[in-house]
């Protein structure tokens, strides 16, 4: 039996810069934006040095973009902005989320990570040169 992918909308800028977000990630966004009365602020979506694995993804909502940001628009009013560092890491990514009996969550699948920790926060690039496979982040079993 195959195993469909999750239907995805393209998210582009002018430039190159492409991330892909499902369309449950978009309205869990949105409810998300309505649920703390801050419909019209952007997701932030970024690659911060630390976790266990060397880098580590963040969301945090933003009135608006920074200087330099990549603002992509992912359908029904939701836009996201990523900083230009992050953007290299999340080239090809793509976001979604998941709702389980375990719990929900946003998850990032990302072409660039070479190796990721158990918990899914946090993940290691082929340019990392660092051997470190020990995970201290504490959110996993890793």
């Amino acid at each position: 039996m195959a195993i469909n992918p999750p239907t995805t909308m393209d998210v582009t800028t002018t430039e190159e810069a492409t991330l892909t977000v499902t369309p449950a990630a978009t309205a869990m966004i949105r409810t998300l934006l309505d649920q703390r009365q801050i419909p019209d602020y952007a997701l932030r979506v970024f690659v911060a040095g630390g976790g266990c694995s060397g880098l580590q993804y963040g969301m945090a909502f933003e009135p608006e973009a920074k200087d330099f940001d990549a603002v992509l628009e992912a359908g029904s009013g939701v836009r996201l902005v990523v900083d230009p560092t992050s953007l290299m890491y999340l080239q090809g990514a793509c976001i979604d989320y998941v709702d389980s009996l375990m719990g929900g969550g946003f998850r990032i699948e990302n072409p660039n990570a070479v190796s990721a920790c158990g918990c899914g926060n946090s993940f290691k690039t082929a340019q990392d040169s660092s051997d470190d496979s020990s995970c201290g982040c504490g959110s996993c079993s890793h």
